[in-house]
């Protein structure tokens, strides 16, 4: 396994509160990270820094063997694919304008789209099920078929670490299923050399336990967990977190946590 991004001694806080403080974790090709914690922990804040997009207070970001700050954005746009929970504004662009977007930190020229860049366009759009949108304009969407587009844009730009805060956001339960599958099909251990990574910020602690093999949990006044889900993953841990009593249930299949 590559090591795509690692932090030693992160330190990142809001205003006179620490979120996280001297915070190390390291994410691996093929692995999928969740993060957990309540309202205003600092899930969006802990991606928005490891993207570059906020600086940290202290402590070392690294994407791929190079500090963050080393990359031009261009550059690390190629290795780091950010689904933010507000976005995609009401451009006056059609669905298939706006999917190729996600092409443009690999584009040859200026002013026009390669061939490949349209076939992986249409193919994105094909996989997220809204193919048959491709000239509707964006302003006409729903939530979720924004949502939906949000994620083809991801998959267009082809990056090796995805960041996603609140994926399933807008998206109806119906396709929670189907997202869980994407997810595990964009990060299959199948032994690529351009094997992904993933870390996914979420409220639903149960879609993250269908699909991430490690967690962060966020605590309070600075205190994370970081590890192997069997490690994190727990009713005791997230009763902490969450200052609430939590309960788990084993199926057959899975692991359930709910509030008692």
């Amino acid at each position: 396994m590559t090591t795509l991004l690692s932090t030693r001694g992160l330190t990142l806080s809001a205003g006179s509160r620490y979120l996280v403080s001297d915070f190390s974790f390291t994410i691996a090709s093929g692995q999928r990270w969740g993060v957990l914690g309540r309202n205003g922990a600092g899930k969006t804040t802990l991606l928005h820094s490891l993207a570059g997009l906020r600086k940290a207070d202290a402590g070392i970001i690294e994407i791929a063997g190079k500090t963050v700050t080393q990359w031009s954005r261009s550059e690390l746009a190629c290795l780091i694919g950010l689904l933010q929970q507000e976005h995609l504004d009401a451009l006056p662009a059609t669905v298939i304008e706006t999917v190729l977007l996600g092409r443009h930190p690999h584009a040859q020229g200026q002013f026009f789209d390669s061939k490949e860049d349209l076939r992986l366009a249409e193919q994105a759009l094909k996989t997220l099920g809204i193919l048959n949108l491709a000239e509707r304009q964006l302003i006409s969407l729903s939530g979720g078929e924004r949502q939906r587009l949000a994620l083809a844009m991801l998959l267009v730009q082809q990056p090796s670490l995805l960041l996603l805060d609140e994926p399933s956001n807008h998206l109806d339960l119906g396709f929670h299923s189907q997202l869980v599958a994407l997810l595990l099909a964009q990060t299959a251990r199948d032994n690529s050399p351009h094997q992904r990574g993933l870390l996914l910020a979420t409220h639903d602690i149960n879609l993250a336990a269908r699909v991430c093999d490690h967690f962060i949990l966020i605590l309070r006044d600075g205190e994370a967990l970081a590890g192997p889900a069997e490690a994190v993953l727990n009713a005791e841990n997230l009763s902490r977190a969450y200052d609430c009593e939590i309960a788990q249930a084993q199926t057959q299949e899975r692991l359930f946590f709910y509030a008692v």
